[in-house]
């Protein structure tokens, strides 16, 4: 898979507007009606954010009952997104493999739920 072009440049303050905080997966289930093979997760963001729920495409690489108690890194300060039926209320990170399918990122060790990337 070919790596696309990079972006040009941002400002500083652009990168300090996305909000990037760990958070624990607490559920997580299949969706068979979306379009593209994904689950529904419920992710712990402590108490300051909450749980917040999430669509995901990682069907290729994990299984609902592998990914709870997992953390994982979401973007929180997106708006809402509608996917089929579901609201998505963050985006969950990751990268692509090989053969583009997401594999997701995580601490290198435990962090409390709801810190932030910097």
């Amino acid at each position: 898979m070919s790596q696309p072009e990079a972006p040009p440049p941002i400002e500083f303050s652009q990168f300090l507007a996305l909000d990037i905080r760990a958070g624990t997966v607490v559920g997580a289930e299949p969706y068979p009606e979306a379009r593209k093979p994904a689950l529904k997760l419920s992710i712990d963001f402590g108490p300051e954010i909450g749980v917040k729920r999430s669509s995901a495409q990682i069907t290729r690489h994990y299984a609902p009952e592998t990914l709870l108690g997992r953390q994982v890194a979401a973007v929180v300060n997106l708006p809402p997104r509608q996917i089929g039926r579901f609201i998505s209320e963050v985006l969950t990170l990751g990268f692509p493999d090989e053969a583009g399918e997401v594999v997701l990122i995580q601490p290198e060790r435990p962090v409390p739920n709801g810190a932030r990337l910097y």
